[in-house]
Order: structure tokens, then sequence, then C-alpha cells
């Protein structure tokens, strides 16, 4: 039997239910797990039922159970269910964690005298028997004769079924008196609750079993096995069906968690306006977008689940179930444009810049010779604003989120169709030799024509990079993929705030399937100064200077500079609190979804030096192209409060630069960053003329001593992570990267030599390899490996710096992008999308190994 054979609403309801972010599966055992036969001990459950419910109970965030009438030994036994599924007995008097009652003296004295008269009863006719159990006895008459069965029911319900103290349950042939309260609609409700679900599905053949149906509500629903009046929503026919139906359960789920053949990271690729962010797949489908603010919630998140979570996807028809693959995706050389082509049909995908503030638009532009399918399905808020769309002959009008949102896209006819609380939309369009152009505006009523033409909308957002890449100073190596990473920084500076993201994404996972999945879309101190560096060292100074300004806000927000935060929203202000999107069930399976990031409430000490640093860079650029105020008054005003933040706060632990979320250490790269910032201070005040403090050089010399002294691990012979221990960590390179030592010093080399060996894993570097109080692994760290290789650059190393730049370089995408891991074994990307630190890190090793 197959699932086609199950009723196609029944079908639908097991599609819908398994999307639940907690799912309870329960079933009665006789009649539903297994058949009802003349001799109880016989009934033997059908192995695909038991198969199924084992794979349902080793599922994320799935509970399977079987609430049965019989004694819990008996069930246990003749189950032979594993012990991931719960078992509940005497119609939930007996769980398998133990008796969720205690039986009283005076229960245990009734339950004996109620099994005395029982078995009285039965002896007066044929094939009658009674069944004890730890709270309760049950007369069976399944094999006697109606007359004795009918005779002997009565008996039982006019004598002992009266007497206080006593509850009764009737079922098929068959009934039961307790001693304490019985229910299975209870016990439904205990696991539930215990399972935190947020949805179950119960099958039930038994009057019994109506209790449960009776307690199921909200997206619940019923399936009765047989026949007879039922509370239930659905109804199967026999314990084959059940089976049937809880195996497509089982891989609907499955397919759900794990998601839906995940696009591989690398292979999505960036679009960007000054303002927001978009992800696209090879196949041409926006799958990240979030709205009104990168930062905000996403309005297509098919990234982080299955297509269900938002999807506008672009594709031709072909005969047959075949799946027409792309020939191409690229870039349009110098700008943020993407093409995607198959034979006979391109789409060019952009995000329009002559928007207002609040907008976010997005424009495809569809040109072939084919039948093409165009599937629109926004999903407000995470998928969590139930969805309605209005079709009319200029587009479409999406209702139910807090936004306007309309779809232009003139002349398309268009079939809605309806899931659960959302809506899409699907059209097939046979194109012609006029492209087909849709306009998709976020923040906006307005569906009528643009004022301005496509093509004009398009060259403006198109030379806005074309004409910045043109002006900048790339290395010579590979120089059309470092055009490419200089874009993609820029890509991720927020131009409204002069903030800069850390990356385009959140959640994607460190660990496939894992639960090290991160929101990056937010602007760190640290990170932020990293990437406007990097934009400093190809010539660009537009970005350092917004975002030193936005700095200097958010300086206005804190009652002193020692207070900042390591991360703040890209306007400037402070995260929500960390949550998780239950809704979506993560990139492959990779739960929790995550927005906010809680390592806005760590204490992370080093991010005072990537920010002078900057500065410095800043400064030193602007001499050498003949700035009258190299170093600006506001600049130094900057400078003199992150060294004022290290003299009141380097001495303390702090969580470091990698957000270990356990308690704080002396972490060497932070002291180092500390170091950092007093020492480009003193630099910057000698060559630029301006006044520094008598006890600055004082502060730094302390600073290098104590990290000389208790950085230092003779018997890991290598600097370490922390001063208390002997782990290491590939950011401690940055002893000889910032010059606190020289790097002719054999400490420095010993500390390369031994991260090398310890962190390195063919192509990638990790960031460290100790317990950080998080299950599973992760991958090799892309900027890692770039500090591994500037060092090898300095020890004189230049044949395996190469070597590893090559290997990194190889990392990256089809379209130039790189994510922030890797993983050798499997040789994919992990983690978030792209990732700034990663293109700082190509960029970087670039300019080195070019000089």
């Amino acid at each position: 039997m197959s699932a086609k054979d199950l009723a196609p609403e029944l079908r639908r309801a097991l599609k819908a239910i398994a999307r639940m972010p907690r799912l309870l599966v329960a079933s009665d055992y006789d009649g539903c797990m297994a058949p009802i036969v003349s001799r109880p001990e016989d009934a033997r459950p059908n192995v695909d039922s038991v198969r199924a419910m084992r794979a349902l109970a080793e599922l994320d965030s799935t509970t399977a159970a079987v609430i049965s009438g019989r004694a819990l030994r008996d069930l246990a036994t003749l189950s032979r269910l594993p012990a991931e599924v719960h078992l509940v007995g005497s119609h939930g008097s007996e769980f398998d964690v133990g008796f969720v009652h205690e039986i009283t003296p005076e229960a245990t004295e009734l339950l004996e005298t109620l099994i005395v008269e029982l078995r009285a009863i039965a002896a007066d006719f044929t094939n009658v028997t009674v069944e004890t159990k730890p709270a309760s006895t049950a007369l069976h008459v399944r094999n006697a004769s109606v007359t004795d069965a009918d005779a002997a029911l009565h008996r039982v319900r006019t004598g002992p079924a009266t007497w206080d103290g006593v509850q009764v349950t009737e079922g098929k042939a068959v009934i039961e008196l307790a001693v304490i309260k019985t229910d299975k609609g209870q016990a439904l409700d205990i696991l539930r609750h215990e399972a935190g679900a947020s949805a179950a599905i119960f099958f039930g053949d038994d009057v019994t079993d109506e209790k449960a149906f009776h307690r199921l509500h909200g997206p619940d629903f019923g399936v009765k096995v047989g026949e007879g009046d039922t509370l239930a929503t659905y109804r199967i026919d026999d314990t084959e069906q059940v089976a049937t139906a809880l195996a497509f359960l089982v891989e609907e789920r499955r397919t759900w968690l794990r998601g839906d053949a995940a696009v591989p990271i690398e292979r999505l690729t960036m679009l960007a306006s000054p303002r927001t962010v978009a992800l696209v797949t090879p196949e041409a489908n926006v799958c990240w977008m979030c709205h009104p603010e990168p930062d905000s919630a996403a309005l297509f998140a098919g990234l982080l689940g299955t297509d269900e979570a938002g999807e506008f996807s672009i594709v031709p028809v072909v005969e047959g179930d075949k799946r027409p693959l792309p020939l191409s995706q690229r870039y349009v050389d110098g700008t943020m444009t993407v093409r995607t082509r198959w034979a006979g049909l391109e789409v060019t995908d952009y995000l329009p810049h002559d928007v207002h503030v609040g907008r976010t638009d997005l424009t495809r532009v569809i040109r072939g010779s084919v039948k093409t399918r165009i599937r629109f399905s926004p999903r407000p808020e995470f998928g969590q604003a139930a969805v309605r769309i209005e079709a009319s002959d200029d587009g479409l009008r999406v209702y139910g989120s807090n936004e306007p949102l309309v779809l232009r896209a003139p002349g398309v006819r268009w079939e809605i169709e309806t899931d659960r609380q959302h809506q899409s939309a699907t059209a097939f369009v046979q194109l012609t030799e006029e492209p087909l152009v849709l306009e998709l505006r976020c923040g906006t009523e307005d569906i009528d024509p643009s004022e301005v033409p496509e093509s004009e909308r398009r060259s403006t957002s198109e030379k806005y990079w074309s004409e910045w890449a043109a002006t900048l100073d790339l290395p010579g190596i590979k120089r059309d993929l470092m055009k490419r990473s200089a874009l993609t920084l820029r890509g991720l500076v927020h131009s409204d705030t002069g903030s800069i993201m850390a990356a385009a994404t959140t959640s994607l996972p460190e660990e496939l399937g894992g639960v090290r999945n991160w929101d990056y879309r937010y602007c760190w101190l640290r990170d932020a100064a990293l990437t406007a560096s990097a934009l400093v060292s190809v010539g660009s100074y537009t970005e350092a200077e917004d975002y030193l300004g936005w700095l200097h806000r958010v300086l206005g927000t804190v009652t002193g500079p020692e207070w900042l935060h390591p991360l703040y929203t890209l306007a400037g202000g402070g995260l929500p609190p960390e949550a998780v999107i239950d809704s979506l069930p993560g990139y492959a399976g990779s739960r929790p979804v995550r927005v906010g990031n809680a390592a806005n409430q760590q204490v992370q000490l080093d991010v005072f030096g990537p920010i002078v640093d900057l500065i410095s860079t800043l400064a030193h650029a602007r001499k050498a192209d003949g700035h009258t105020e190299a170093l600006s008054a506001a600049d130094w005003d900057l400078v003199k409060d992150m060294v004022y933040a290290v003299e009141r706060r380097w001495t303390e632990p702090d969580h470091g630069i990698w957000e270990i979320r356990g308690n704080p250490r002396h972490h060497v790269y932070s002291k180092v960053m500390c170091w950092l910032t007093v020492d480009r201070a003193l630099k910057l005040g000698e060559e630029f003329g301006r006044e520094t403090e008598l006890g600055w050089s004082v502060l730094r010399d302390t600073i290098a001593r104590q990290v000389l002294k208790q950085g230092w691990n003779a018997k890991a012979n290598s600097f370490t992570a922390a001063y208390d221990g002997v782990d290491l960590d590939a950011a401690t390179l940055h002893i000889g990267l910032s010059g606190l030592i020289d790097a002719s010093d054999p400490r420095f080399t010993a500390t390369v030599v031994a991260t090398e060996a310890e962190l390195r894993s063919g192509s990638t570097v990790y960031r460290y390899h100790h317990d950080d109080g998080l299950p599973g692994d992760e991958g090799g760290f892309h900027l890692c490996a770039a500090w591994l290789i500037e060092a090898y650059l300095l020890i004189d190393r230049r044949n395996d710096a190469e070597a590893l730049f090559d290997q990194m370089i190889k990392a990256t995408g089809p379209t130039g992008l790189i994510s922030e891991e890797y993983d050798p074994v499997a040789e994919r990307a992990l983690g978030n999308h792209p990732q700034a630190y990663s293109h700082i890190g190509l960029l970087r090793c670039a300019r080195l190994l070019g000089e």
C-alpha cells in the first residue's frame, strides 16, 4: 500500500502537520498499531508501524507515543518499541517514566476487592476473562457468545461499576474498572506538555480513544480507524492504512526538518543596493530577502528551510518531469547585477537604487523564447504572518504584512493557491521578443508604471558599482576575484547609516544539522572596522569615513567608550533579545534558526584595536594622497576614547573575538588588541603632531610585558588562547601580525608552527579545538587561513603561503563569493554568506603576496 491509497484530504493534513515546529504523534495500540485478535497476547504490531514510530521518535523536535488500555508491562512486551517511543498504559494511568498517580492503601484494597468480584463474574460464563493491572482490572468478553457477553457486562455495570471510588471505562468487548482516574485524553495532554508540542495527531479505533480526540484543538487532528461515530477529523480503514499514514508522515517531516535539497552555500549569489541585500540560488530563485532593512524580518526565507518559507522563482517549462538546469549564472562585470541563463531563457536580477528610504525593490527582467513558470510566494515576518494575494491586470497585491507590498507584472495572468494560512501565485507565460519585467516593491502600494524606464533604472544601479570599482587600486593577483571581493564588501555597507554588516544572512550553519547557527546581519564594531580598512587599502575611503561617523553617533548613546557593546543594529541601536524562529526547519535541517545575537551582551575588549587601526590606515592613506588634514580632529577624539576604554578595562577577562558562550578568560588576542590600541595611538600622535597622554607609553609597555609573560606557555611551546590554559587559538597569531613581538622572534615562529600542527587541516585553519560549551563541531575559518598565510610570509615561508592561498581561492563559489567557514572533508562551505571576514582575508593576502 502506498500513500496514494490514502484520501487526498488526509495526505494534505499529514503534510501540513509535518511542518509544525514541535510535533507529538500518538496512537492507540490494539486496532491501530496492531490488529484486533481473539487472544490479546497474540496482538503483534505491524512491522511497518513500528518502523515508522521509531523513525519519528528519532527525528528532531518530534515525540512519538503509544497510549493503550493495556497494562504498561504487557504493552512494552508486545509492542517491542524502542525506548525513544513513549509508552502509556492502563488508559493513561501508567507512564513509562513511572506512575503519574500514587495509589493509596485504600485504593489498593478497593482494587483487590474488584479483582475478586470480576473473577467471580467471569467464572459463571464461558470464554470471559479478567485482566489485572497496577491500578485497574478489566473484564474481557471478546471470545464469549453474544448472550454471555451481554450478561457478564450487565452484572459488572450494575454491580462493582457502581461502587464509590471506581472509574469505569468501556471499550470494544471490554469494561475496565480503575481505582484512580484514567483518561487517554489526559495522558495526551501530559505528553504534549512534556514535549512542548505545538501540534498533535492521534490515531484511535475504540470508544475509549474519543477522550483523546476530544482533547485535540488548533492544528491538531485525530484519525479514526474503522467504523463508528467519532470526534476524529479523518477516517481510515485498518491497521495497514495506519502504517501507510505513519510512513508518509515520517517522510514529510524528515524532508521538512532536513531541508529539501539545500543549495550548497558557496553557490548562492548576493544582490545588493546601497540599502539592502538579497540572495539568489543558481536557478534564479530568490531565497533570501528582508524588509525594510537587511536586519529586519525576512520576506523570503527559503534559504532556511523549504520553498514554503518564501520563494520567488523563475524556471523554463519542459515536458515530463525533467528539471532544467541553468547553463550559467554570472555577475554583470563590475556590478551587483546577476544574470542566470538557460537554453531559451535569461533572467536578469538587480536591486534598484532610486527608491526612497523605507522601500525595498527587486527587479527581475525575463527574456527568451520558451514557456516559463513564475512562482511568487512571499512570507513576511519569517512566514509567521498570514498572506493573502490579490491579482489584477497590473500585478499582485499582498496583504497580511504591516508593510504594503506589490508585484508589478502587467499582463501576467496568475493562479492563486492557498496552503493553510498562506497564499501563493503561479503564472505560466510564453515569452516573446519583448522582455517581461517584474518589479517587486516593498513599502509602497504603488503598482503603477515607473516614471523612469527599466533600462535607465538598471543603468543607474550598475553605474553606482562599476564606476566605483573602476577607481580601485586592486591587487594584481586574481584581479577579477579581488574586484568581486571589494564589491561584496561594499555590498555589505548600509549606506543610509554608514554601518556595515558582518554577513548577509542568519543561521547558515557552522555544522550541517548542528546548533551553531548565528545571526550576523548586524554591525560588529570589529568586523566593520576591518571591512572599512580593507576598502581603504584598495583606495575607497568613503566607507571608512561613514562608518566612523556612525560610530561617533553610537558613542553618544553610551556613558563612556569602555561600555560599547560588541555589536549594534544597522541603525545603531541595541539588539532585541536573541530569539528562535521555530516555524523554520533551518538550512539542511540545521536548527535552531536564530534572530538577534546574545553576543551583544558580552565583554569583548579587542574591539578598540581594529577601530584605532582603521583610523591609522585611513590617516596614512589620506596623507599619501596629499590631504591637508589626514587625521581629523574627530578621528583623533575617537582614538583618545579608545585608549581611555583600554585604560579602564584591559585587565579584565572577556569573551574574546569568537564570542564563546562560557566564562570570560584573559584572552591573548584581546590583550594584544588592547596593546595595539595604545601603540597605534602613540604612533599617530607622533606622526601627525597630536598631543598624547604621559601614561600611554607606560600602559603600552605594561600590557606587552604581561602578554609576553602570561601568554607564552612552555609546555605548548606557543602563545596560547588565554593565560589559564594550553589550548591554542589562531587569533593568537596576532602576537606577531600586530608587531607586539618581532616576526624574527623564535616564539612567534614556534606559535606559527604550533598553530599549523594543531589547527590547520588541509586547505583550512580552525579557530580553536577546545571545548566551548556547545555541542558539535564547526568548519575551518577562512579568516584564520588568511592570518596563517600572513604569518607564513612573515617567517619567510612564501611557498606555504602561496599554496594555502591557492586552496583558499578554490573555496570561493562560482560567482566569486565566499562564506565564513569551510569543511575540508566534504569540501563545501559552511556558515553565513557572504562573510565580510573571508573577503577581507582574500584582499589582504592578495595584496601581501603581490608585494
